[in-house]
């Protein structure tokens, strides 16, 4: 009987690590009816940069800036691959406003960091984690941070492998005769809710950042945390400071 027990045990575990967006299980506990519900994709506006359309990785890199980008593309979506972070191709400055759309596997065995972990780093610098917070009281190290900075102002998440967005509105940092005299800031929607307004970026490379001169502009980065992450609908719309 143990024996019987233990296999459905790791029959059930081979079955949510393989099919991690899976229906949740009907005894899942939602906090809201809408956290149930994908958010609707947002069509790039008029004079947006569009960096994923679903089809392929053409713009996108691994973080070297140089081999192909090799995640993989799963019904529309880019799905996190092991092998490291990927980056786009283009680079940004200034002003801009980043849209993004991503959901979180249902990782019931993991626990904090180990739920659903990615990150979308503006200008491969200044991280917003990407996790599944559902539910807790966010810290700045949830979803929704800007990591290490600035915990979100509400926890605003879905339920895990429930589509969700971020539109990040940034300023990159000011700089003159080679030092900063302005600060970037980075206001956050998740979801449609503000959850950082104006927050200024005190650190020029958040944890795993690619760093860099800080003067300089940068790519996105998709952060690869060893979870099966998707993201989909990602442009950028320059935006006058």
């Amino acid at each position: 009987m143990k024996r019987s027990f233990g296999l459905l045990f790791l029959l059930t575990g081979l079955t949510l690590a393989a099919e991690p967006y899976a229906p949740l299980p009907a005894d899942f506990k939602f906090l809201n009816p809408a956290d149930k519900e994908d958010v609707k994709p947002t069509e790039a506006p008029k004079g947006a940069i569009v960096l994923f359309d679903g089809k392929s990785l053409d713009g996108w890199t691994k973080r070297d800036g140089k081999e192909k980008a090799h995640w993989k593309i799963v019904d529309g979506a880019m799905q996190v691959e092991k092998g490291g972070d990927i980056i786009s191709k283009e680079k940004f400055d200034g002003s801009f406003k980043l849209h993004v759309e991503f959901r979180v596997p249902y990782e019931p065995s993991g626990k904090g960091q180990g739920r659903g972990n990615s990150g979308v780093y503006v200008q491969g610098r200044y991280e917003v984690q990407v996790l599944d917070s559902y539910g807790l009281d966010s810290g700045p190290n949830d979803c929704g941070a800007i990591y290490g900075i600035a915990k979100p102002a509400k926890n605003a998440c879905k339920a895990p492998t429930v589509w969700q967005s971020y539109d990040i509105e940034f300023t990159a940092p000011v700089f003159k005769d080679g030092k900063k005299v302005e600060a970037g800031t980075m206001t956050v929607y998740h979801n449609g809710v503000k959850i950082h307004d104006k927050v200024k970026l005190t650190s020029d490379n958040t944890t795993a950042g690619l760093g860099g001169d800080p003067s300089k502009p940068g790519p996105i980065l998709l952060q690869d945390h060893g979870h099966p992450v998707q993201y989909r609908n990602i442009w950028v719309l320059p935006l006058s400071k």
